[in-house]
């Protein structure tokens, strides 16, 4: 017997349900379970995602017994709709839609009105006596099937189809040349003709007549959406929002009978959610289109009305739509993303997903869903992604610019779609959006629509405007998932692609390819320049939550910060120390401090080092100072220096002539000197602790530095943690070596200043970060207090890439369609099959030294959410990341608890 593929829903006999979600895909299992609540879904069937996954494993060939299943669940809908597909005289209509286990919108294929051919629309036409209604249902079928089923352009219809309202419609109409002529205005007569000639476009494009066996059609209409899930938009899409393998099985498809929205004013079709997904207000909010199909919505093809408008045309209708938001929210305990359709005033539910919303709203609908009781505090942080946090942090136009300034900026205004600001340079097309990108360009991309085709484009850009649509076309949706500025509807923007250019009625304004202007999606103004954005204020939710997420953790988070400024930056963010302080960062800060590290590289004798080294102290202790004084007790891991000393001398004539004169020595010597440092493999040179055993003044000079400041402090009343780290240490007597000659140091300056240890509790320890020390930690721990690791160059020693040049090829490494060698770049993902291993070795070699040995991490990868996870199952005390993920750090952290109960 062969797998089941295909699973039925509604009319009593639904088989399917949310357990199933990654076998029927979202939409499959939304549907399922509205007809299992007792929603009114038109019955359908679901073909899996395992067949999708089959399909393409057998080199795009139907598993077996698939195409028998879905001819056998066909029946079945036929025999409980009283109906059959094309019928003559009772045709059945259906759907064809794609629906991935993760919501993707608009990335894949659909098609409406499956079933109709030149017999079967006659007999739509006599069944409900409105021939309007089915011809347009079979011109848009035409249109639909062509470029999604077979490829053909969409534009050449759209052309057709455009150009017979203008020479039919909109005469009979006595519409002005060059006015607009809607959709609705066309009546049968033009609509049929309009049919005859798309279908003659269609041959002229495919070589082939229109299909008229609608069994052919629905075998062809399922291929469009097997095939459009390895479309480069999907595929674009699931890389950017970073699908798992699980997630990236294949899409569903899900056939259904169909529902009319375009038999007349009192029908339609809309989308709501549960809850104002921009603010996360507890409103209903959405749009809905009058004698429309639901494409029509999503797409942005006309401008939608709000649902209060159809509350006030079809009461009755609006209150059954009000009864489902309240089920469903009910039901799924989540803000819920709906489609539906009203057919003559009856109520029918097409879809219901997890409403994708802004940052802003996230936290604000978690935090208040735990208020009303409808899920706990541990299930409104499991809902949270890093992405929620980082995106909170997207600007906003500066309040200071006076309003005058404003007001001489203003263009015009269109629909508030996704909240934020962007300023940028105008790009017309998705192309040229990434080009731009590309150059380094903030692009703000400007469309008359957007589709799924421009969804590299709107990747790239900073914000998206659209000329037509609603808070829930296409444009919206997508840019509110990636919390990108966007503004919908400005109907007053006239846009010349073949120009490069757009105008704003009533203004003689043009604004060309490369100009700048500003999006306000929060007022949906657009504004002519370049004006000045600043960072938002956190929502008060974010901080309730956040404090949540604090209660639950059991590991601290701390940040990497260089400066006094980054240190209190990431206090703000919840950090409860400072994990990492690069000290080679701090000489580039003024030209004094460069002067003095190039004179002491430059110099060949020790007793000179020594000199230009004390041109450096006092800036260095200054700069730890700063950092205890703002930390404040808080622990302070300090690294030595790392980078190679040819990092920081010139290599270019003029610079080494100049730096001759600044330290009145030749030329010739300084060119000589720098040649003298130059390395074929300097990541693998001489750096890290290799510098301190060649040259122990700079471990003298930057040991002092760190003490003197940390008396300093102590003596002024506060409480001071510093932990001082050698870094890039392969071998245990490395690190003796040092941490004796360290000690020393310290020592020495604690009791010039009175001071004890038990006063100023200095450690002394170091990065693992070469997979030797990793290996031989148990050696390393006799020498060492703490350990942290640099999974930075723990992971480029480990799999022999090099993080700088990686970039050239990685990208094939991760991508599905080439290689897929690394589900993510081991650079922003802890590679934990082969980094992670050397990571727990070195932890269990370590304490098997020193049992309670403070153990973190501080590459960029402990702001990761999988790596933090992945840091607390190896039983680290700590992570700690640049300031701004160390929120992303404290979820993980509190994520990671909640899983593992």
């Amino acid at each position: 017997m062969s797998e089941k593929y295909v699973y039925y829903f509604g009319s009593g006999e639904t088989e399917g349900n949310s357990e199933l979600k990654p076998i029927l895909g979202g939409k499959g299992a939304g549907l399922a379970n509205m007809a299992d609540i007792g929603l009114p879904v038109p019955p359908g069937f679901t073909i899996t995602t395992i067949a999708c996954k089959a399909y393409y494993d057998a080199g795009k060939v139907y598993p077996e017994g698939m195409k028998d299943q879905v001819f056998e669940k066909l029946a079945q809908l036929e025999k409980n709709r009283n109906m059959k597909l094309g019928d003559a005289e009772n045709p059945l209509l259906v759907s064809v839609r794609s629906g991935a286990a993760i919501s993707m919108p608009g990335m894949m294929e659909t098609i409406l009105n499956l079933g109709l051919t030149d017999i079967s629309v006659k007999g739509l036409a006599n069944k409900t006596g409105n021939p309007r209604f089915a011809y347009d249902s079979y011109r848009r079928f035409i249109q639909m099937f062509g470029s999604t089923a077979m490829g053909l352009s969409k534009d050449e219809f759209e052309g057709e189809f455009e150009r017979h309202k203008h020479e039919k419609t909109g005469p009979r109409l006595g519409v002005a040349e060059g006015e607009e002529v809607a959709d609705t205005d066309m009546n049968a007569e033009e609509l049929e003709e309009v049919c005859v000639i798309l279908k003659a476009k269609y041959k002229e494009l495919s070589g082939s007549d229109f299909p008229q066996d609608p069994q052919e059609q629905l075998v062809l209409a399922i291929d469009a959406v097997f095939n459009s899930w390895m479309a480069d938009k999907a595929v674009t899409y699931r890389k950017i929002e970073k699908f798992t393998d699980a997630e990236a099985i294949g899409t569903g498809v899900n056939i259904q009978a169909m529902v009319f929205g375009n038999t007349g004013d009192n029908s339609g079709s809309g989308v709501a959610f549960t809850r104002d997904p921009s603010t996360g207000e507890n409103i209903f909010y959405g749009d809905y289109l009058f004698n429309a199909q639901g494409e029509d919505v999503v797409a942005g093809i006309r401008t939608p009305v709000k649902l209060e408008d159809l509350q006030a045309a079809d009461p009755a209708a609006y209150g059954k739509l009000v009864e489902a938001r309240e089920l469903l929210e009910k039901h799924y305990t989540d803000m819920q993303d709906t489609e539906f359709t009203i057919q003559e005033g009856e109520l029918f539910m097409l879809q219901t997903r997890r409403g994708k919303r802004t940052p802003v709203a996230t936290f604000r609908i978690a935090v208040e869903m735990v208020n009303e009781g409808l899920i706990t505090k541990e299930e409104a942080i499991s809902r949270i992604v890093p992405e929620d946090i980082e995106r909170l942090f997207y600007p906003e136009i500066d309040p200071s610019i006076p309003a005058d300034e404003r007001k001489a900026a203003y263009l015009t205004t269109g629909i508030n779609a996704v909240p934020g600001a962007a300023a940028g340079q105008v790009y017309f097309s998705a192309a040229a959006a990434e080009e731009a990108k590309e150059r380094g360009e903030r692009v703000i991309l400007v469309r008359k629509e957007t589709s799924p085709e421009d969804v590299a484009g709107m990747a790239a850009a900073k914000g998206i405007l659209t000329q037509t649509g609603g808070k829930t076309s296409h444009a919206a949706v997508v840019a509110r998932g990636w919390a990108k500025c966007c503004i919908v509807g400005c109907d007053t923007l006239s846009l010349d692609y073949d120009a490069k250019e757009m105008r704003i009625k009533g203004l003689d304004t043009v604004i060309k390819e490369g100009d700048f202007i500003t999006l306000d999606g929060s007022t949906g103004d657009v504004l002519a320049g370049d004006l000045s954005l600043i960072d938002p204020t956190m929502p008060e939710e974010f901080e309730v939550l956040m404090s949540w997420a604090d209660e639950v953790r059991e590991i601290n988070v701390r940040t990497n910060a260089d400066t006094p400024a980054d240190a209190q930056k990431a206090i703000e963010m919840g950090a409860e120390g400072i994990g990492l302080c690069r000290t080679e960062h701090m000489f580039f800060e003024s030209q004094e401090r460069i002067d003095a590290i190039q004179e002491m590289i430059l110099a060949e004798e020790e007793d000179v080092r020594i000199e230009a080294l004390g041109k450096l102290l006092p800036f260095q202790r200054g700069d730890f100072e700063g950092l205890f004084k703002v930390m404040d007790g808080r622990p302070v891991t300090i690294r030595l220096i790392d980078p190679p000393l040819h990092e920081f001398v010139p290599h270019g004539e003029e610079a080494q002539r100049k730096l001759a004169e600044t330290l009145s020595v030749s030329y010739e010597s300084v060119k000589s000197r720098v040649e003298s440092l130059f390395e074929f493999n300097p990541m693998l040179g001489h750096r890290g602790c290799r510098l301190a055993i060649t040259y122990p003044e700079i471990l003298d000079m930057q040991v002092r530095a760190i003490v003197e400041a940390a008396c300093n402090v102590k003596k002024a009343g506060q409480e001071v943690n510093p932990e001082i780290m050698i870094p890039l240490v392969m071998h245990a007597k490395e690190l003796q070596i040092l941490g004796d000659r360290a000690r020393k140091v310290a020592e020495k300056i604690l009791s010039e200043n009175g001071l004890t240890k038990e006063e100023v509790p200095y450690l002394i320890g170091t990065m693992i970060e070469i997979p030797r020390a990793a290996l031989t930690a148990d050696k390393v721990a006799e020498h060492a207090e703490f350990f942290s690791f640099g999974t930075n160059d723990l992971t480029q020693t480990c799999m022999g890439l090099s993080r700088d040049d990686a970039g050239r090829f990685l990208p094939d490494y991760v991508d599905e369609r080439k290689a897929g060698v690394f589900a993510d770049d081991p650079f922003q993902s802890l590679d934990q099959d082969g980094v992670g291993q050397l990571v727990e070795i070195g932890i269990a070699k370590g304490r098997s030294t020193k049992p309670n040995l403070k153990i973190g991490i501080c590459g960029e990868h402990g702001g990761e959410l999988e790596s933090v996870k992945f840091c607390i199952r190896a039983g680290m005390n700590y992570v700690s990341c640049s300031p701004y993920r160390v929120p992303i750090a404290r979820l993980a952290a509190a994520q990671a608890v909640i899983e593992a109960k």
